[in-house]
């Protein structure tokens, strides 16, 4: 499945949601390499920082569609500490 990418040069806010969870093991040790992977492959948006070990991950990305991702990473593991900041709001001044 390939994605489109918005050119970000010529767009600062691109893809306006900043996107950050945690996901905690379930069942299966959790793979930071393959999650990111998955992300980058199936899921417009870039800034993508996944970080942690086989227990707990980070993540960290920009897109338009937050709620694809945080669907994603409930299949992975349990997700929590979920933030989701609209970066548009934030660059006027506003609660994100």
């Amino acid at each position: 499945m390939g994605v489109q990418s918005i050119d970000v040069e010529d767009d600062q806010f691109a893809y306006r949601y900043d996107t950050q969870l945690l996901i905690d093991r379930r069942d299966k040790d959790l793979d930071e390499d393959e999650i990111a992977d998955y992300i980058t492959e199936h899921f417009e948006g870039n800034s993508l920082i996944a970080a942690g070990d086989e227990d707990l991950i980070k993540i960290h990305f920009h897109t338009n569609e937050p709620w694809k991702i945080l669907e994603y990473c409930n299949t992975v593991g349990e997700i929590y500490d979920i933030v989701v900041e609209d970066m548009i709001r934030q660059s006027d001044g506003l609660q994100g």
